[in-house]
């Protein structure tokens, strides 16, 4: 078997070694049932263990409060885009959003079809290079609720602290969830989609107040209501049960390394020996404004677009894969999500500081 490289893609991303192994095994042969993980049925009462230790887990680690449902969607997080005001929203009602990026912008798009959406704050112009502080907008009156996304993995930009509103927040989290402690009960929604921090593509994380399950029209699909979901268990039709199992293993793996508060700190500890490599010369030059910065995705430029490209290809020569940035902006970028392994960090600053050297 080949080493493995360092892969530093925004997602599908890294997952931890030991969740990759235990899966290989069970998806052959789970438990030694002499039956594959992939081949049991979803109301199997092995599979309905699975998904209930995996719920528990989220619970415990991100301490949801009994009055939240966790559901297991599918559709990926752009499929709450539309899910969240559909169910939220109706003729006349109104919502706050905030763009900060691609995500956001596309968020705010669908949102428009069902309600009557303010955009309070943009940073489109300087090509989302910041996130807002509490002082640079104002929530719309009545707004039904505050919608922002937490990290931002295009341009590598993250909210510190999050809204501090009167107005219930809703968040997408699909690129920094479970990567910092989050006070759950001043959300009416989390959501993420679990390529990124959880697991592998394929489910939706979506953790709901109870008294919204009741919110939305009658005119709204079956399909699309989170009532649906939650009365079943996210059993309604067949869930993303490999998924499932995966995001349950990288949580009881989360568990191990001492839960979220302790990821916070070597989240901290790996994106600051990368920032400091950057903001150490004039060769790299990060895109996001220094109280905007992410912990989970860093954007950075070269002096040119050449030297960029070949960045990108001797890296890659060396085991760094994925660190080519967004279209959008260009550039350079590393995901560092909460599997990626501290060594791994420090050896790109090592080959960034020879590249800088031979190229500077």
């Amino acid at each position: 078997m080949s080493e493995r490289i360092y892969n530093f893609s925004p997602g599908p991303a890294t997952l931890p070694p030991s969740v990759l192994q235990e899966a290989a095994t069970d998806i052959v042969n789970f438990h030694d049932k002499g039956i594959g993980l992939i081949e049991l049925s979803h109301r199997s009462k092995e599979f309905m263990a699975v998904a209930e230790e995996t719920e528990g887990l989220i619970r415990e680690l991100l301490q949801v409060p009994d009055n939240y449902k966790v559901l297991f969607l599918q559709g990926g997080a752009s499929s709450q885009f539309y899910m969240v005001p559909m169910n939220l929203l109706g003729t006349g009602k109104k919502a706050t959003y905030l763009n900060t990026g691609a995500w956001s912008k596309k968020a705010i798009k669908e949102a428009k079809l069902f309600g009557d959406i303010k955009v309070a704050y943009s940073s489109e112009e300087s090509t989302y290079n910041r996130v807002p502080t509490d002082d640079d907008y104002s929530v719309a009156t009545e707004s039904e609720y505050l919608y922002f996304v937490t990290n931002n993995t295009i341009y590598g930009t993250q909210f510190a602290d999050m809204p501090k509103s009167d107005t219930m927040l809703v968040a997408d989290m699909s690129s920094d969830i479970l990567s910092r402690p989050v006070d759950v009960s001043r959300f009416g929604i989390i959501f993420a989609g679990a390529q990124k921090n959880m697991g592998p593509a394929g489910v939706t994380v979506v953790i709901l107040r109870d008294d919204l399950l009741d919110c939305n029209a009658e005119t709204v699909p079956t399909m699309l209501r989170y009532k649906t979901h939650a009365d079943k268990d996210s059993m309604f039709n067949t869930p993303p049960c490999f998924s499932i199992y995966c995001v349950g293993r990288v949580m009881n793996w989360l568990k191990e390394q001492g839960g979220v508060a302790a990821m916070e700190k070597i989240n901290q500890r790996k994106a600051g020996i990368l920032y400091d490599a950057i903001d150490g010369t004039d060769f790299y030059r990060g895109h996001a404004e220094k109280a905007s910065r992410s912990l989970m995705n860093i954007s950075f430029n070269l002096p040119t677009p050449e030297l960029e490209a070949r960045f990108i290809s001797e890296a890659a020569a060396v085991g760094f894969d994925g660190l080519k940035g967004h279209r959008s902006i260009g550039g350079c970028r590393a995901s560092i999500y909460n599997a990626f392994p501290e060594e791994g960090v420090q050896k790109l600053v090592d080959f960034m500081a020879d590249f800088a050297e031979k190229n500077g």
